[in-house]
C-alpha cells in the first residue's frame, strides 16, 4: 500500500485507544482542576497545567505524527533519487531474480 494509505489506516486503528488513554488521564486530573476545600489553591494550578498540556499534547500528536511521518518519507523518496516506492499492493509483485 502507498504511504498515503498506511498512514490512513494507522490513525483510524490507533485514534479510538489514544484517545481513550488521553482522556482517562484527563478525568483523572480534573478534581485538581476544579477541586475546592482547604488546599485547593495550590493544587489548582497543577491540574489546570495537566488537563491543558493533555488537551494541547492529543491535538499536537494527532496532526503532527502522520505529517512528519510522510515528510521523512518524502525526504527518504529523495534522498534515493525515486518518485514512488517501486513495491506497492496493486503493482506488480518482485519476483526471486530482482
Amino acid at each position: 500500500m502507498s504511504t498515503e494509505e498506511a498512514i490512513f489506516e494507522a490513525c483510524m486503528l490507533r485514534f479510538r485507544p489514544i484517545l481513550m488513554t488521553t482522556t482517562a488521564a484527563l478525568f483523572g486530573a480534573l478534581p485538581l482542576a476544579f477541586g475546592t476545600g482547604t488546599g485547593s489553591e495550590l493544587r489548582r494550578p497543577l491540574g489546570i497545567t495537566i488537563v491543558g498540556g493533555l488537551i494541547f499534547s492529543q491535538l499536537l500528536t494527532l496532526y503532527t505524527t502522520p505529517v512528519v511521518y510522510l515528510t521523512f518519507d518524502r525526504m527518504r523518496l529523495r534522498v534515493l533519487g525515486k518518485e514512488r516506492d517501486t513495491f506497492h499492493a496493486d503493482g506488480p509483485t518482485p519476483s526471486a531474480a530482482d
